[in-house]
């Protein structure tokens, strides 16, 4: 099928294509295999759609996907004898269940986007396509009446009673999210055109300043210095979580390493080992990956560990060999899991994957992968409740480790190591503590000897003394023709293989929200469907010839292959390392803390599904599951 997991964009050139085996059987169609998409559906289309014009904040954007989710599914539930309530608690009844839900969600889902989109870059037409949809569904916008038993009525009512929720959750909505912690950078900013950067605390997060901002979904700034994102993030009222005090952090997995501190030679290697990625982005350097589930994947928990599966579960039959363009691997999933153009990010990509695997032919409804199938309707409305409550939980548990540990990028750890010069001998030139490890062939010192003509540092020449890393060369005069390919580079002038007029986000690298918001919709794909495999044992999603939107490629199209949920999660986590934006202590940590956010998240929005919570939303913070201890298992 063709994914709208990343759907074709004027701005953007990555074209994606699904494949998702069924019954053993490659279907190509339709991404909407639902004759007509339930109103669940269209409405959560209509967010994603709004998401991609805004101002891409992945936590506001997971919360607005949460409570549009819950506010569905109080709609639903209240025409509905077993289920429990999340925040309005309310029940109804209609001659014709299935209309008066249709209409109640659509009410509800109408108001609270008409509510959350009233400013923003891309507000005017958001609003308008809300308008829109009410239109073709046949109900009357006008209608705003929250008295009587009507379910545009009711819809009404539960639309105020999240509307209020979300005044009140301590996101500081009415002022537009503003931080209420009062966090200030103690670095001051890097100015990314200008080698180097100083830093007061190179453990510590530092802003970037640019002549020409674009944020990653190419909504332009100009001329702006970074300002993070969320740091109050922490607060914000979760689903499934708890902790003993306010000024605890969510599943605290502790300090990173430390430059001059607790695991001083830790935090170096990780510098070096996002160096190592850097060199491997070269095309032409021909070297081949094996990325087919035969030995790609399977890793345990917060690691890259794994060596793959024996056979496909579903087919009996091994997975077949997909030998790839190793840089073309590595730039195409930068690429493909950033968020680019016209993305819904992060916590979106996971709603529409969860909808594109709903529209595989055969797939059965089942909840939990047991029981009776389901109807389309009560299907949407349960998984996105599940998932988004995961997903917002994950923003709320990686930007508390954010804020409260304000960690530092990659791209300003190797630009103040590089600066100060080499740790790895004392007696050797430029050395420094605080510099970076020499390592043959990928760090080096610039010599005399190494500047000669015909020598690997020749065009250095001038910069003797300095430190030199093979890495990406940056992006080319013409990306839709060339490549920056791999060359050696001064240390002073890194960047991440990212959009120069874009870099690194604006926040603080600890914990990846890539890594934890996949990871907790993973756990949410594999808790709902009863299986952490993609139907048929096999998710494919083909990058075609040329579409890579940071430099040219790939020459031969790309098909990234994942046999489970967790497989694509852990990619999602692995494409920040290629892509220059985190070290393996943002990545693996996050996973391990998405994974717990996705159980817990998922086990109490069951509870409501059978109806065995509590119904008082304050008692929320009882039921969250919390224990680290199932971090470590293995999936097998």
């Amino acid at each position: 099928m063709v994914s709208t997991f990343f759907r074709e964009h004027a701005q953007r050139r990555v074209s994606v294509v699904v494949a998702l085996l069924g019954a053993g059987l490659l279907v190509l169609g339709s991404s909407n295999a639902q004759a007509q998409p339930t109103v669940a559906r269209q409405w959560d289309d209509q967010l994603l759609d709004a998401i991609r014009l805004d101002t891409p904040r992945p936590t506001v954007h997971a919360r607005n996907l949460f409570h549009l989710s819950a506010g569905m599914y109080d709609a639903w539930s209240a025409y509905d004898g077993t289920s429990t309530q999340y925040l309005h608690h309310e029940s109804a009844s209609a001659g014709d269940v299935a209309a008066a839900r249709d209409e109640a969600i659509s009410f509800v889902a109408y108001n609270i986007l008409k509510h959350r989109f009233q400013v923003g870059p891309g507000s005017a037409v958001s609003q308008a396509a809300f308008d829109a949809k009410m239109d073709a569904l046949g109900y009357d916008k006008t209608f705003t009446s929250t008295v009587g038993s009507t379910p545009a009525a009711l819809g009404n009512r539960i639309a105020q009673t999240v509307i209020n929720h979300g005044l009140a959750d301590g996101a500081n909505e009415q002022n537009d999210y503003v931080d209420t912690s009062g966090y200030a950078p103690v670095n001051v900013a890097m100015v990314k055109d200008l080698p180097g950067t100083e830093m007061a605390d190179p453990n510590r997060w530092q802003p970037l300043a640019f002549d020409h901002l674009i944020l990653q979904n190419g909504i332009v700034i100009g001329t702006a210095v970074q300002e993070f994102i969320g740091p109050n993030w922490g607060g914000v009222t979760s689903f499934a979580m708890s902790k003993a005090s306010p000024a605890d952090v969510y599943h605290d997995l502790g300090v990173p390493p430390q430059l001059g501190g607790v695991g001083d030679a830790d935090f170096k290697a990780n510098a070096v080992e996002v160096i190592r990625y850097s060199s491997l982005l070269d095309p032409n350097a021909g070297n081949m990956k094996d990325i087919s589930p035969a030995v790609y994947g399977n890793n345990t928990l917060g690691t890259n560990d794994g060596t793959g599966y024996a056979v496909n579960p579903v087919t009996g039959l091994p997975y077949a060999p997909n030998e790839v363009n190793h840089a073309d691997f590595g730039r195409g999933v930068a690429e493909f899991w950033a968020d680019g153009p016209s993305s819904e990010t992060p916590p979106g990509h996971w709603n529409v994957l969860a909808n594109d695997v709903a529209d595989t032919p055969g797939f059965q409804k089942r909840i939990g992968g047991v029981g009776p199938v389901v109807s389309d309707l009560e299907w949407d409305v349960k998984m996105y409740f599940a998932m988004n409550g995961a997903v917002h939980d994950a923003a709320v548990a990686a930007w508390n480790h954010k804020g409260a540990y304000d960690y530092v990028r990659p791209i300003s750890m190797i630009r103040y190591m590089g600066g100060k010069g080499q740790s790895s001998d004392p007696l050797g030139p430029v050395y420094d503590p605080e510099g970076l490890p020499l390592e043959a062939g990928l760090v080096e010192v610039i010599t005399n000897d190494t500047t000669m003509p015909g020598e690997r540092h020749e065009h250095l020449f001038g910069h003797e003394g300095e430190i030199a890393i093979l890495a990406w060369a940056g992006e080319p005069a013409d990306p839709e023709t060339q490549v920056g390919g791999v060359d050696w580079i001064r240390a002073i002038e890194w960047l991440p293989y990212q959009r120069s007029t874009f870099v690194t986000p604006a926040f603080a690298a600890y914990i990846s929200g890539h890594s934890t918001f996949s990871r907790a919709g993973a756990e949410v794909m594999a808790a709902m469907t009863g299986s952490e495999y993609f139907p048929g044992g096999l998710g494919e999603y083909t990058i075609a010839i040329d579409a890579l939107e940071f430099e040219a490629g790939p020459v031969t199209a790309l098909t990234l292959q994942w046999a489970t949920y967790f497989d694509a999660a852990d990619e999602a986590g692995l494409s920040r390392l290629y892509g220059g934006i985190h070290v393996p202590p943002d990545d693996g940590p996050g996973r391990m803390v998405g994974s717990v956010v996705g159980i817990d998240a998922y086990n109490l929005a069951n509870q409501y599904f059978n109806g065995s919570v509590i119904p008082e939303p304050a008692s929320l913070a009882l039921l969250g599951l919390g224990a680290l201890s199932v971090l470590m298992r293995r999936r097998d």
